[in-house]
This record gives structure tokens, sequence and C-alpha cells, in this order.
């Protein structure tokens, strides 16, 4: 999913698109300066200090990082939690197995003994934002040159962070960059590490209508799973334990079953990951041509290769299915995102957009002196790193995707320090890591699977990429093989330990005793050892214009803000908490063309296809429809609401943010943006983009009707 913004300017002629109330990703200490007045105009009664406080609780505290990339919302004061399924994915499915398959059948825990730990997850709070600015470019302005300033910042980053939890071992904290490194923020968080899953919806529900309605309107996904925090005894972090309790936090979200009518004014608060709402337009041509283009090919084939298998046998099913929504997530959004480049004719309004920089530029000569190079520092790193992007690319998302021999690559790098050190505290810590290590690997690992996908990875880099840059292994292939991948790959699977843990630790554990890396002569080991051999130069060439790039971003950025002096400009997301605020609102696609802003459970039935998996729907939920037993969870009109469309912008990481309503209350939760405006990391369109939500009402409707799991509703606050 993803979301970008435009940025506005009054007194110059354009420079970005006018300002809206529904673009932006607005940081939360800034609200009341930049926001406050306009979201008090459109109707909002919550007010900035309610939704950030650093003295009182605030709406803030009931917001989490769920995980690496996505948002969680707390709704009860035992801590309880609320995301998207497709965030709770993959840990519903390691606590899944063939026997008993969450991800399929759905699972709910009729009490708090059968919520399951789920290992690895976290959820992490955010504490407070200061703006260290002045304080780091103090520190960083005796630097002479980029390595001092590089050490400087080092220095600086650590004294401040070490000072702001010192007291409170329990807290941690990160220097983090805004507007291309032009601002810094010291942001302080508390993690947490002892989730358990309470419950989710099959994927039937889940993911309903999965890739073929992934970033489409109309949706019908009841995109939503349950877990509840556990801390301490203190209530604070703890690693899990059985002696844990609920956490109790400083607040939690009410949730309103009044539902939303057309125009009624949202928001929503998340950690929006990655925009580039500064993209020049070399940037962008790089991003249609090379990354989108590379990317879609590549993917488009390895999971082709995927779903086959998947489709064939339950057991790959569970094993693949993260991996491939992982990547056909992005796939698919790059294919929109290149399709809308064209139809909105961006790469021109960007090139505009440059055009008048340079024409405020040139009306002063201090500006010319500060700026006069910025867009040509940019221009010539994005030239150079063109140069390599297209081996980098192919071998990052093809031979680099043959995961037996990544595997056996890192696993041979790291017995040769082992033995290298010749220590046995190093021994015996590489010992107890390998097991749990290769369980985890091998459980997700299908060979097979891999067989094939090796052998279209191969013949795609060599077909894509020049002879320069094809690994040794390719003449053995045409020498030995007469050109037969398949026969290279058979000899190498049937040759290679890697085929099972079993025979990896064996050998490990022979290469201990005699002092030698046997793995390094494994055939997947050496295929390994050849793609990283290739692979590092060709990163390190498309990464040596990376700080001139970031120079000149930071420049292009700098000069954005003092064009735009008097107006406020958010910063591009960088997995920071935001707000967005904008309506509910329908949308035209295109001529003649009027989308709805919500859907019901009729459509469900509408799409409902037995013999596609991606449109089943589970015979419980179809009696439930269409016998209209909705309980309290409905329309006015009795229909069953199950997603609506607001104007807010969000972007990857707003997955599972809640969507609330004027009075800070859950209406929803967000998980996908629209086809029609998949460039939307780069540019907002207002007329165009919107944010798709599960409505609330559904999901407590799944979770009780649907479930059973009603009683999971007696410790959430509902406005009823």
């Amino acid at each position: 999913m993803s979301k970008r913004a435009y940025l506005f300017l009054t007194s110059l002629t354009l420079f970005f698109a006018p300002v809206r109330a529904d673009e932006g990703m607005w940081m939360l200490p800034l609200l009341e300066k930049m926001n406050g007045k306009t979201m008090q105009e459109m109707g909002f009664t919550i007010t900035p200090e309610q939704i950030y406080n650093l003295n009182h609780p605030s709406l803030k505290d009931a917001i989490v990082m769920f995980g690496r990339g996505c948002t969680g919302e707390i709704v009860s004061e035992d801590g309880l939690l609320f995301t998207n399924h497709h965030c709770g994915y993959d840990n519903i499915r390691e606590l899944s197995s063939v026997e008993h398959n969450h991800l399929r059948d759905g699972y709910w825990a009729m009490n708090r003994s059968e919520e399951l730990p789920a290992k690895g997850l976290t959820v992490t709070f955010l504490e407070s934002m200061t703006d260290v600015t002045k304080k780091v470019e103090k520190s960083l302005s005796k630097a002479q040159n980029q390595a001092e300033r590089d050490s400087l910042f080092a220095i600086v980053r650590q004294q401040l962070t070490q000072k702001a939890v010192q007291d409170t071992p329990h807290l941690h904290a990160q220097l983090t960059s805004f507007y291309g490194g032009n601002q810094y923020y010291l942001i302080v968080y508390q993690t947490f590490k002892d989730i358990r899953f309470v419950g989710a919806p099959p994927s039937s529900i889940g993911k309903f209508g999965a890739d073929t309605d992934n970033w489409m309107w109309p949706r019908h996904t009841g995109d939503f799973s349950v877990f509840r925090v556990y801390a301490g005894p203190d209530n604070k972090p703890a690693e899990y334990s059985e002696d844990n309790v609920p956490y109790q936090p400083k607040n939690h979200l009410k949730i309103s079953l009044k539902g939303y009518e057309q125009g009624d004014p949202t928001f929503i608060m998340g950690h929006p990951g990655s925009t580039n709402r500064f993209m020049t337009s070399f940037e962008l041509a790089q991003t249609r041509d090379y990354k989108n283009a590379i990317r879609i090919h590549a993917r488009g084939v390895r999971q082709d290769v995927m779903m086959a298998d998947m489709e064939a046998d339950a057991k790959i099913m569970i094993q693949y299915a993260s991996k491939y929504s992982g990547s056909s997530n992005g796939w698919k959004k790059w294919i929109g995102m290149n399709e809308t480049f064209a139809k909105l004719d961006v790469e021109n309004r960007r090139a505009q957009e440059e055009h008048e920089f340079q024409k405020w530029m040139q009306e002063d000569a201090k500006r010319v002196e500060k700026y006069g190079n910025t867009l040509t520092k940019i221009q010539s790193a994005i030239e150079a790193q063109n140069a390599v992007i297209v081996p980098y690319l192919y071998l990052s998302e093809s031979l680099n995707k043959i995961e037996i021999t990544q595997l056996a690559a890192r696993l041979s790098s790291m017995l040769e320090k082992v033995l290298a050190k010749a220590d046995q505290k190093e021994t015996d810590s590489f010992l107890e890591w390998l097991p749990d290590y290769l369980t985890a690997f091998y459980t997700d690992y299908s060979t097979p699977t891999d067989r094939k996908i090796a052998e279209a990875m191969i013949d795609l880099y060599r077909q894509e990429v020049a002879a320069e840059y094809h690994p040794a292994y390719f003449q053995q292939i045409d020498e030995q093989f007469q050109g037969n991948t398949g026969a290279f790959l058979d000899e190498l699977f049937a040759n290679s330990c890697f085929t099972s843990p079993e025979q990896v630790l064996s050998q490990i554990q022979a290469a201990l005793e005699q002092g030698k890396n046997l793995l390094a002569q494994d055939p997947a080991s050496c295929i390994g050892q050849e793609h990283n051999l290739l692979y590092q130069p060709l990163k390190e060439a498309y990464l040596a214009p990376e700080q001139q790039l970031n120079e000149g971003k930071k420049e292009y950025i700098a000069a954005t803000l003092e064009m735009r002096k008097q107006q406020p400009i958010y910063p591009d997301a960088n997995f920071t908490m935001r707000l967005t605020y904008g309506t509910v609102q329908p949308y035209s696609p295109r001529d003649a063309v009027v989308y709805n802003y919500y859907t019901t459970s009729r459509g469900i039935l509408e799409k409902e296809d037995p013999n596609n998996w991606e449109f089943e729907v589970p015979d419980r939920l179809k009696e439930l429809i269409k016998t209209k037993d909705f309980g309290p969870y409905t329309l006015p009109n009795g229909e069953l609401p199950v997603a609506f469309l607001s104007t807010n912008d969000i972007t990857g990481g707003n997955s599972g943010s809640p969507i609330l309503n004027g009075n800070g209350e859950l209406i929803g939760l967000a998980f996908d943006g629209n086809w029609e405006a998949m460039s939307g990391d780069i540019i907002f369109e207002p007329n165009l983009q919107r944010t798709i939500n599960v409505d609330v009402r559904y999901v407590l409707f799944v979770i009780d009707k649907f479930g059973g799991a009603g009683y999971l509703l007696d410790e959430m606050d509902i406005i009823r």
C-alpha cells in the first residue's frame, strides 16, 4: 500500500500543487502550529493537544509500530491490539501447520490461556519527539569534509541518544533526519517483545480478493488481525514469560459504531514508511525505466513458479505464502505506478517544477551561489548509477533469490570466521544459534520449488544481462551441460548438503572437528560465492554516487523550504509517526464511472467464485449474509458495511493504521491505496488518491458473529 504528497507554493507561479487539507503526512509536535486551524475548520473536535501530549495521555499513546513495517492500535485497557491481517500474516503463518492451518481456517483464542506467543514480534510505542537540529548542526559545523562530518555525526548521535534514556533502561532513542537532512529529531521509543496472537479470520476473509483485488476498489476484504501486548509484573517490557501480564497502556482507542457519511472528517495516525515527494525528473525516469521495470519482470517470473507449486501443495502454500505476498505486493504496485506515471504525465510535471526552481534561483546571486549546481549534482549521480543498474538489480532480483545458494554462501562465510578465530566461546555461540536458524529456514523451504525458481532465475539473468556480468558457472553450464540449466541444477542439488538441515549440521560438525571449512567446496556454496563476487562490486558502483545524490537532494529540499517560507510543508515519510487528515469521499476513475465511498457484504457474494481460491467465501459467512444476521453492526438501511474510502494521505507502513472520526474515535483500519493513484509515493493526486479502509463494524461483526469471540468486545470501549 502507499501514498505520497505534493507540495505547494503561493508567491511563485506553481512549483507544487495548491495546498489541500487531505494532502500531507504531518509531524505530531507541529500539528498545533501547522494544522490546528485547518482541522478545526474541517469539523474536527479533537485538538492537537489531545492527539500529541508529553505530559498527559494522548492518542499517540494508543498507536504503535507493529513489527518492522506496519502500524497497530491499542483498543482496550488490557493491551488488546488491532492491525491488518496482512501485517500479522507472517506471524500467523509461523503459528500454522498443515494440521492447524490458521491462515486457511482462522483462529480465535477463547480465553487468554489460548493466546499464542508470536515469536520475534515486537510492538513499539512512541514516547516523545524533540527537535535537536541546532544541537546537531552546531556539532557538525567544524567538519572540513564529509568524512569528518560523518565522524562528528556519529559522536553527537551517541551523545544525544544515550542521554535521552540514561535513567530509563526500558526506553531507547533514535536520532532521525527529516527534510533530506535539513532537520533532526531525537525520538524516544518503548518496545515490547511479548506479543501474543489472539485471533484472525480465515484468509478467505482477511485476504479476500488476494492479488486480483490488491490495490483495487471496490474492495470487500476483512483485512484485520488481533494481538495482545504483554508486559512484566511492573508493566515494563519483558521477554516472553508465563508470568507476564497484559500491558496496561497509557491510553486506548474508543470504537464508534455510529459510522460516517460522505464528507465527514477523518484522520489517520501511523508509521508511513517511505515517500519521495521531492523527486526530480531524473530520479523519476530511473524509477520507471529501471527500478520498476526490472523488478516487475523478475518478480513476475519468480512468482509464477511459486504460485504453481503453492496451488499444487497445501504445505508449500504455507511455506511460501508470505514470500509470495511480500513479492507480489510491490510487483503489482510498481506496475500501477508506471501506468499512472504515463497517464498523469508526472515526469513532465516534475521537469516543469525544476524549470520554476531554476527561474527562482537565478533571480538572486546568493541563490545561484547556493543552489547553482543542485540539479546537476542529482542528474550526474543518477546517470552514474544507471551505468550499472541493470546487472545490479537483475542480480538482486534473480540470482540472489535462489535460496539454497544464499544460505550456503552465508553459512560458509560464518563458518570460515569461526574457524579463523579458533575461539571455543565463538564456536559454542555459533552451534547454539545454528539449530534454530536452520529450523526456521527449512520450515519455510521446499527443495523442488527452489530448484524450479533457480532454473527460471538463471535463464532470466542470462537473457537480460550482458555477458561481461555473467558468473563463471554460466560457462560451465554451456560446456559441460550443453547449455542445459536444468541438468546443471539437477547435479548441484543432488550433491549439495544444503538440501536438508541434518546434512548441514553433520557437515559443520565435521568441519569443526577437522578445522577445515568443508562447506566452501559444496556446489551450492560455490555458486553463492560467485553471486557475491559479482554483487559486491556492482553494489559499490551503484552506491558510489549516493553521497553526491544526497547532497543534491538536501539542497533541493532546502531550496523548497526557502521558497515557501510561510507555507506548512511536511517531510517525506521515514517510518516516524505521522498524522494525515481528510474526508470520506467517493471518486471517479474515468469518464462516466463513479465509485461509491463504501461497500457492503452484498459484494462479497457477488464476487464469490468457488473455483478460485482468491474469491472463496466461508459457508458460515454466506449464511450470515444471506440471513442478514448482522447484529448491531449495520448501516441504517440494514446492510453490513465492509470497506470505505477516504482522502487521507498514506503509504506503506500505514497498513493497520487506525482511521478515526472527528472526535478521535476508531471507525476502521487503513489497509490499501487505489490503483488509479499508484504514483502517490511521488505525487499526491487529490481527485484520484484514496485510502481504502476496512470498516470497524465489519471487524467487530467477524469477531463476534462469525468467529464466536464476542467476549473480546467486552473489554473494548464501544460507542453504540
